[in-house]
């Protein structure tokens, strides 16, 4: 049984289970819930596929998957066949028991794994290396529809104690150099199903957007001797112009470079690497404060943003770790009621992104509408 929400050694009590084909599935429950009693898989699931692969492409020293065994996963199916509804009344469905808080599941198409293993720095020309990694599920709640902004404070205290919990683990595991949490939301974005989850992904290279921002980190703390994430922190704070919300542990704002119409920032106030490493007050706090920073994007327009929801955790390598803060980047590419940005060329082509949006209008829009 999981401690009471207002305890210090608060932690979601959670249960390993395995599916049909071997897949591991860990069931988490809400403060002062019990945890459900997962029936037998029995599901006549193929056995799990090899890796896929990663090249090397020599242009731009960056790895890419291939995936093709993707092409047949389950897209947009109806509520009476979502793979992520509880199982019952005769079907079955990835998550074996009737009722659950939420559930953590190997993904049954993975980009990454499921073997697990290290790669090299560079392959030789041409030789592609296996696509070693995990790829994991987080289903947030039994209910096809509504979203993270739907739920109560437990239940998001329980969705940010299972990305802590499996953060944790995923780190610990052989190869593994990234561990990024991440939500898709909504069908402009190129969701598959519309149950409301999130993934997460253990690498065995470092993306190039955290490694971008991991050579910043670590080049400025090197110059200054203060952690990069602070001194924007303290920047924003100071001009005031485009902060969201100020709590005790976290802030929001939108930052000052922002490239997408919709962008928001939110960043502890104490340097943590992880989600693993946030204590019991801070993770309280996020969960509110996350929860509420989605229901503001919300409330910007008469219908559901689309977004991406991005944690961008330290690196498990030592000097970018000790340099890197967690902090979540909101972004959305609504730029009006009916109107998306697309990534077009300057974007697309060079990496050159194009603002319509001011930072300091968003910012102002957002502190209108966020609870």
């Amino acid at each position: 049984m999981a401690m009471p929400q207002g305890s210090a050694a608060y932690e979601a009590a959670h249960r390993v289970h395995h599916l049909a084909d071997g897949r591991e599935a860990i069931f988490f429950a809400d403060a002062n819930t019990a945890l459900p009693e997962p029936a037998a898989d029995t599901r006549p699931l193929d056995p799990r596929r090899e890796p896929g692969e990663l090249r090397y492409d020599r242009l731009t020293g960056d790895w890419v998957a291939v995936a093709a065994h993707r092409q047949s996963r389950t897209y947009l199916p109806p509520k009476e066949e979502c793979p992520l509804c509880p199982s019952g009344n005769g079907r079955v469905s990835e998550i074996p028991a009737e009722d659950f808080n939420v559930v953590v599941f190997e993904n049954r198409f993975p980009s990454l794994g499921p073997a697990l293993g290290s790669i090299p720095a560079a392959a030789p020309v041409q030789v592609p290396a296996p696509a070693y990694g995990r790829c994991e599920v987080v289903v947030f709640t039994p209910e096809h529809t509504g979203s993270f902004a739907s739920l109560d404070d437990a239940r998001a205290r329980t969705v940010i104690e299972a990305w802590a919990q499996r953060t944790a683990a995923l780190s610990a595991m052989e190869g593994i150099e990234q561990v990024f949490v991440f939500e898709n939301r909504g069908q402009d974005i190129g969701v598959t199903l519309h149950h409301p989850h999130g993934q997460i992904y253990a690498y065995p290279y470092l993306a190039p957007t955290a490694a971008k921002m991991a050579g910043q980190a670590v080049a400025h703390l090197a110059k200054t001797g203060r952690p990069l994430m602070q001194d924007i922190l303290d920047f924003e704070r100071n001009e005031g112009t485009r902060m969201v919300r100020q709590g005790e542990h976290f802030s929001v704002f939108v930052p000052y470079a922002a490239r997408w119409p919709l962008e928001a920032h939110l960043v502890p106030h104490r340097h943590v690497p992880d989600l693993a490493a946030l204590n019991d007050g801070e993770k309280a706090e996020l969960a509110v404060m996350y929860r509420d920073l989605l229901r503001g994007f919300d409330a910007l327009y008469d219908t559901p943003t689309p977004y991406i929801a991005a944690w961008h955790q330290a690196p498990l390598e030592p000097e970018a770790r000790a340099a890197s803060r967690l902090h979540l980047q909101l972004t959305s590419p609504r730029r009006a009621a009916g109107k998306l940005k697309f990534l077009a060329g300057s974007e697309a082509a060079m990496g050159a992104f194009i603002n319509d949006v001011p930072a300091e209008q968003a910012a102002a829009r957002l502190r209108e509408v966020m609870p």
